[in-house]
């Protein structure tokens, strides 16, 4: 991440966990997600490429995972502190905002015929259509993953894989039991959907 989209985060994060609460200072919910958007993009495209789509992303994940930052079972600096000082109706409220909204497209590229063979593969072995559906749009606490920021899914699966993400040990399970290459396939696959 850059020094200054990094400090556009870092600015967003500190005024959101001062003194008040979010909800007595963001008496909208366009105030609210305005904060979500100086890191996840204004028209939800993430201003870096390791930070997750949010917008169209399922309702029911983008909750857990609030609660879980809330909680400090998923680790990140800034959305730590931003979801600290959320009630579970703002994060509810802000869940709902974001899975109404139209998923973007990053104009990634599309994955090789190699990686497209290697993550079917891996996909029939594994079996990750089996929660994240068909064509990866995910559902209800399952999360879409067709169409995410290829650096972001990386970053993702090396975190469940080397346990630094541990608030799905499902995840966690899957990630180490899948072969590198076979995931690296899976992240191209992925993004390029």
């Amino acid at each position: 991440m850059t020094v200054r989209r990094l400090g556009t985060c870092l600015s967003a994060a500190l005024l959101v966990s001062a003194v008040l609460p979010v909800s007595v200072r963001a008496d909208t919910i366009d105030e609210k997600a305005a904060v979500c958007s100086s890191c996840h993009g204004e028209k939800g495209v993430p201003t870096e490429k390791n930070i997750p789509i949010i917008w169209g992303q399922q309702e029911g994940y983008l909750y857990l995972q609030l609660r879980d930052f809330k909680k400090g079972a998923r680790k990140n600096e800034i959305m730590n502190g931003i979801a600290e000082s959320l009630e579970k109706d703002d994060m509810k409220e802000l869940a709902a905002y974001f899975a109404a909204k139209s998923w973007p497209n990053l104009d990634q590229a599309s994955a090789s015929d190699a990686d497209v063979a290697a993550a079917k593969t891996a996909n029939s072995a594994v079996g990750c259509s089996a929660c994240h559906l068909d064509h990866f749009q995910g559902t209800g606490t399952v999360p879409r993953l067709s169409g995410q920021s290829h650096e972001y899914l990386t970053k993702t699966l090396a975190e469940f894989r080397s346990g630094e993400r541990a608030n799905n040990p499902g995840m966690t399970s899957l990630a180490q039991a899948t072969p590198e290459p076979d995931l690296k396939a899976m992240e191209a696959y992925l993004a390029g959907l």
